[in-house]
């Protein structure tokens, strides 16, 4: 299994759907993991809300700083958008996504960004 992390700024969001969705696309193909710059402790409460509608359930998922994620060498480092590159993550290949924050979106507007990382993970899972 290939490691892959994906991260953002609070690991409450973005990188938190996108490790749900490659895990729900990857057919036990990665060993997913995700993290924050700035890990907030908590998944937003949204999030769960809105990934549970297309099949996934977050409540067992923790916020983790990059200070918690395996000292591996990961297949990619994906950022979701905000200009961290990671550096000091062990990475054979860097992708940013550039996902807008959908912390403070409606419902509409936050299953849209949602819908955009499913596409994302897609890509990535195979």
């Amino acid at each position: 299994m290939k490691p892959v992390l994906f991260v953002c700024v609070e690991n409450s969001c973005r990188s938190q759907m996108s490790e749900a969705f490659a895990k729900m696309h990857s057919k036990d193909s990665l060993e997913t993991h995700s993290a924050g710059s700035r890990a907030s402790g908590k998944v937003n409460e949204k999030e769960i809300r809105s990934v549970q509608e297309v099949g996934y359930d977050l409540n067992t998922h923790q916020s983790e700083s990059l200070n918690e994620i395996p000292d591996v060498e990961y297949e990619y480092a994906i950022t979701m958008g905000y200009g961290d590159e990671c550096p000091y993550v062990n990475a054979k290949q860097r992708q940013d996504w550039a996902s807008p924050d959908p912390k403070a979106m409606d419902d509409q507007d936050f299953n849209q960004v949602r819908n955009m990382i499913r596409n994302q993970d897609l890509v990535i899972s195979r």
